[in-house]
């Protein structure tokens, strides 16, 4: 298949890219960021006007997977107009595009939709109730995709993993600060269901070819705290969990509101795939692995120095 994937330099989109540029013809969207990838590179600005339709017809895929978004809450917070057609504007050009051309579209939606004010996990059937401007422009995203292409994917995520920066994902930053010494803290009441950025990209592969549609949640099947977490990273690289301390949301200084609850339930995605999402330790292993053959160096080796 040929698969056009937007936000090819972000968190998912360089990991979605690692792992089918060798069976499927990737083409990447960016701005520039990427220099030496090893797959196909087309350099733009997808809030050009008609940049989606000429995009489609000289690519011609099969798929195409929108990782792209303005995904910083305080940066959404600060130019709304920005989330509003980054988050929505342009993932509804794309679904109506895809759906003239009979392409199949995937786009990439979070967990974040949720107040997280619910006791126990979250469905698709559950009334999201967005706590501020990211997570509000995401869930009308969503809205407005199906609304335009019923037969598209949409997948609210959490995931970690390997960055182009080495600064992108919550696994690297507990990673990075306790390699070097560095005392940090976690929340203890801000629960999510992490899943390793490659189980996340081989997943969307199986849910293109099972011709999925509609809304899923695609997290991992474990829900756990960001601190428990951050201490499950440590155990992993044999690094000090002790480092780590316990703290509460509500005693941060981040100013975007977020939610503490983002338990998500995988039932409907395991039934309709019929297999169980990968489990939280098979992916830190593979997480722990990666770093241990180089992973993250030929990442970050794609990027512009």
């Amino acid at each position: 298949m040929k698969i056009l994937l937007t936000g090819a330099s972000g968190l998912l989109g360089i990991n979605l890219a690692q792992e089918t540029m060798s069976e499927h013809e990737v083409l990447g969207v960016d701005r520039g960021k990427l220099v030496n990838a090893p797959f196909k590179v087309l350099k733009a600005d997808l809030l050009d006007s008609g940049i989606v339709d000429s995009m489609l017809d000289s690519v011609r895929p099969n798929w195409l997977i929108n990782c792209a978004a303005l995904a910083d809450l305080d940066a959404c917070e600060d130019n709304p107009d920005l989330a509003r057609r980054l988050n929505i504007d342009l993932p509804a050009q794309m679904a109506k595009a895809c759906k003239a051309r009979g392409i199949s579209f995937v786009h990439i939606s979070t967990d974040a939709v949720f107040d997280g004010e619910k006791d126990g996990f979250y469905t698709e059937e559950d009334s999201p109730n967005p706590p501020g401007v990211y997570s509000q422009t995401k869930l009308e995203g969503e809205q407005a995709v199906l609304s335009e292409n019923q037969k598209a994917i949409v997948a609210r995520v959490n995931f970690y993993g390997w960055s182009l920066n080495g600064r992108r994902s919550l696994a690297e930053f507990f990673f990075n600060n306790l390699s070097e010494n560095k005392s940090i803290s976690g929340f203890s009441d801000v629960i999510f269901c992490p899943m390793l950025v490659n189980d996340t990209a081989r997943t969307l592969i199986k849910m293109l070819e099972h011709r999925l549609s509609g809304l899923y949640h695609l997290v991992g099947p474990q829900a756990m705290s960001k601190y428990q977490f951050g201490v499950e990273v440590a155990r992993k690289f044999s690094l000090r969990d002790s480092e780590i301390s316990p703290k509460s949301i509500h005693a941060s200084s981040l100013s975007a509101r977020r939610s503490n609850n983002l338990w998500l339930s995988t039932h409907k995605l395991s039934t309709d795939l019929g297999e169980v999402m990968p489990e939280f330790s098979t992916g830190l292993d593979e997480f722990y692995k990666q770093s241990q053959q180089g992973y993250p160096q030929k990442i970050r080796g794609y990027q512009q120095a």
